[in-house]
């Protein structure tokens, strides 16, 4: 009884267990004996004296958890407890059935336009978005409005919420942020609520490794973000938008806070937005942690609570500020708006794929020539932009080792699928691998790649929450172990453990943080396992 109970404890229920529940008996021998079914007596088990000596030695066993039995009419007893319980065999625990919460399907809109085009890229200049993404030119009031910034926005404002929401839907834009959501289905969920109150909270943390877009758009492009919070307010009935910064961002922010006080000077914001009759307000709130990527997360925060994760239901349209009802958008998905609307939604789905319509930012870092922040057509293979952008990987394409496609918590690919493989969401997901936020960290053969996990892996050591029990042990297991396997000191079977904890972290905790832990792992055992096999034969000859 006692060894089931323990493993469906916590580990501090266990440590009382352990530590607490015990009995002392100096002479074990005169026990009271109990029958078993058959009439016999049950043995218990005698502490053996040591040898020379004929005194019984103290022993301390363990006491198992007892709950007492409470009298009960057969009339108090609910239904659902009447049944016998199923007791399991010894030494055995019976595994329950969790119920699986099912995500909605991620199903293209209703009238969104597909494009059959099959190679794309490099991106033309009249297609461009973000024009002053390097910051050449005036990135204030006047500099943005010689660009086509706020250009006929009350006419594009009297058009309705519903045409605004239709027009990106048919559009296809999917959500820059990672997870690559339609925006259109994500605002019909908020715009079909009635109630009032809404708010607009727009997710500017950006604590991804190897991401750096956003940070670009605040810097050099505000009033496109702006411009587009006050069309996605208008579209889902907002009256309120929040900005979450991260502290770092401390020049970006300084811009983002002088145009929205041009904004506010000139009519665009305030009580009468762009003389429509609209109002929309805006402002900034700070914050700093990785986990507030997370939307849950960065709710609580803006509420002043831990930025933990929390789970759902309810989700943030029932209930989110401070219990209004609340949508958490990307920036990027934010700053396109303006540009789909003047120019249509025709437009913007005729560049990349099929389901993977318009244009995107991504960064290229690591072992590249020239790091870059590069606006570029969707569906553009990875090699050509590399190629192109960033000068190629140095030492050439074959020195090429693996590359992260979105960020640290993306699957790692090959050489040999950064070959063929397409900068959007359905290439990349037939390589087991995603999007993300579109920041490509590329990793040469001249590397210690062995080093280079470890060092992702540790950047999750600090940043977990704790909550769930699969991500806050392998936050600490995980760089232990690829410590190990950078020095060589671990055995062949770590490796099979290590897919073991993989396994127990993917997809089974409140957030994607345990996920992103997982990817990690899988990459280095699908990418390098031979390497780590070599390094420990290595330590093995050199002690």
């Amino acid at each position: 009884m006692y060894k089931c109970i323990l493993p469906l404890c916590t580990r501090i229920q266990r440590q009382q267990l352990l530590s607490q529940r015990h009995v002392v008996i100096v002479n074990p021998a005169k026990l009271p004996k109990d029958k078993n079914k058959d009439g016999g007596d049950k043995k218990q088990e005698q502490a053996q004296p040591a040898a020379g000596k004929s005194k019984a030695v103290p022993m301390t066993i363990p006491q198992p958890l007892l709950v007492p039995e409470l009298p009960v009419k057969p009339a108090e007893v609910p239904p659902a407890v009447t049944k016998p319980l199923a007791l399991a065999p010894p030494g055995q625990v019976i595994k329950k059935k969790s119920p699986v919460t099912k995500r909605a399907p991620n199903e293209p809109p209703a009238g969104m336009l597909s494009s059959n085009k099959t190679e794309c890229g490099p991106l033309a200049d009249a297609d461009r978005i973000f024009q002053n993404l390097y910051g050449r030119h005036d990135w204030r009031l006047k500099g943005a409005m010689r660009r086509g910034d706020w250009y006929r926005t009350a006419d594009l404002l009297g058009m309705g919420a519903e045409w605004i929401t239709d027009e990106v839907k048919r559009s296809g834009l999917r959500g820059r942020g990672g997870g690559g959501f339609y925006v259109g289905n994500k605002w019909d969920f908020l715009r079909k609520l009635e109630k009032q109150d809404k708010v607009l909270i727009v997710n500017c943390a950006e604590g991804e490794p190897g991401t750096c877009k956003d940070r670009e758009i605040m810097r050099h492009e505000p009033h496109k973000m702006i411009e587009g919070c006050l069309m996605a307010g208008m579209a889902m009935g907002c009256s309120r938008c929040i900005v979450y910064c991260r502290n770092r961002f401390y020049n970006e922010v300084c811009n983002l806070q002088f145009a929205m006080v041009e904004a506010y000077r000139y009519g665009l914001l305030g009580s009468n937005c762009c003389d429509s009759g609209y109002k929309f307000d805006m402002w900034v709130q700070r914050g700093d942690r990785y986990l507030t990527g997370e939307e849950t997360a960065l709710v609580n925060c803006l509420m002043g609570k831990m930025a933990r994760p929390r789970k759902r239901p309810p989700y943030l349209v029932e209930k989110g500020y401070f219990d209004h009802p609340c949508c958490v958008v990307n920036v990027e998905s934010l700053a396109v708006v303006p540009s789909i609307l003047r120019r249509g939604a025709a437009w913007f789905a005729g560049l990349g794929r099929a389901k993977n319509s318009g244009t995107k930012l991504f960064n290229i870092s690591g072992h590249v020539v020239n790091p870059c922040t590069v606006e570029e057509e969707m569906s553009i293979p990875m090699r050509d932009m590399i190629q192109i952008h960033a000068g190629g990987v140095c030492g050439g394409w074959d020195n090429l080792a693996a590359v992260f496609p979105g960020g640290l918590s993306t699957p790692l690919i090959g050489k040999a699928d950064a070959n063929e493989v397409l900068m959007d969401f359905d290439c990349l997901d037939s390589v087991d691998s995603s999007l993300g936020t579109g920041g490509l960290i590329v990793i040469s053969k001249d590397c210690d790649a062995l080093a280079v996990m470890q060092r992702s892996i540790e950047f999750y050591k600090d940043q977990t929450c704790k909550q769930c029990t699969p991500c806050r042990d392998g936050a600490i297991w995980l760089p232990q172990i690829f410590k190990a396997f950078a020095k060589g000191e671990a055995h062949p079977h770590m490796i099979d453990f290590l897919e073991i904890i993989r396994k127990k972290m993917d997809h089974t905790t409140i957030c994607a943080l345990s996920d992103s832990q997982a990817n990690v792992v899988r990459g280095l055992l699908e990418q390098f396992a031979p390497l780590i096999e070599q390094r420990i034969l290595k330590y093995a000859k050199n002690c």
